[in-house]
């Protein structure tokens, strides 16, 4: 009983890492501009305004659900997963919150390089090779990085969403996810090929599992959701501090943010 408590409450933890958007255009605002503007020479540019708005409208028609649910991943982060992974954080040395994220980064290996040969990026998966052999035998099991330290070989991380992207697939509409936070179309269907490339995901069919049973899954993933928020801790205030309206501000980061890995 008190075994499936702890996976109880480490599944609800399991799903939140989220954070990502911009600030966007009210039509308040654009009745604000027409009344002190004079109506002539400057309809043309409110109507231009106004187009612009319907236009972002449309590119966004879950923006009810999404600023709901954006309101209660904030509330879930806030109250629950920040003051538990600060507790984490008081028990844990930074050194070994350190080594169970390179951990965790080593055995996610099959993901980086499955998606880097299908946008053939064949010399980053070559060295993603390189790291895993490395890291997995002098990093001992990869607990440390003597790939990155000693040899100069940097990850190349790659998903399933930026592949897709790589070949022109567009972003679709954005959508936020309970728990995991910002996502959009192409890449929340992305996460299910990942996952079957990913060890920690169980999949009784496949002929590796990192874990026994899916209850195992989730407990292992939601750690290695626990470790990493320990070692970013305040980072998401940071962000969110600089928020007017934070959906459209987390909106505008996490879109940029995946265009540039898209790009690079």
């Amino acid at each position: 009983m008190i075994k499936n408590l702890i996976y109880a409450a480490l599944v609800a933890l399991v799903f939140f890492t989220g954070c990502s958007n911009v600030a966007n255009v009210e039509k308040t605002t654009i009745t604000k501009v027409k009344q002190t503007m004079n109506m002539n020479e400057n309809d043309q540019n409110l109507d231009e305004f106004d187009d612009e708005f319907d236009d972002e409208e449309e590119s966004d028609p879950l923006k009810g659900y999404n600023v709901f649910m954006t309101d209660f991943n904030d509330g879930f982060y806030i109250h629950i997963f920040d003051p538990v992974a600060r507790g984490y954080d008081c028990v844990m040395p930074e050194s070994g919150q350190e080594s169970i994220g390179n951990f965790f980064h080593n055995i996610m290996y099959p993901i980086r390089l499955i998606n880097n040969i299908f946008q053939g990026k064949f010399a980053n998966a070559s060295e993603e090779t390189g790291r895993f052999l490395i890291n997995s035998t002098f990093g001992i099991l990869g607990l440390f990085d003597p790939a990155k330290d000693y040899f100069d070989l940097e990850p190349h991380n790659e998903d399933f969403g930026q592949t897709l992207g790589h070949y022109g697939v567009g972003s679709g509409y954005h959508i936020v996810l309970p728990f995991f936070g910002p996502s959009n179309m192409r890449d929340m269907f992305s996460m299910i090929p990942d996952s079957y490339a990913n060890p920690v995901d169980y999949h009784s069919h496949r002929g590796y599992n990192f874990a026994e049973n899916s209850d195992q899954s989730f407990a292992i993933k939601a750690y290695e959701k626990l470790n990493n928020e320990s070692l970013h801790i305040g980072e998401y205030e940071n962000i969110k501090k600089d928020a007017v309206d934070l959906y459209p501000f987390l909106k505008d980061i996490y879109e940029q943010h995946r265009k540039k890995l898209i790009k690079e």
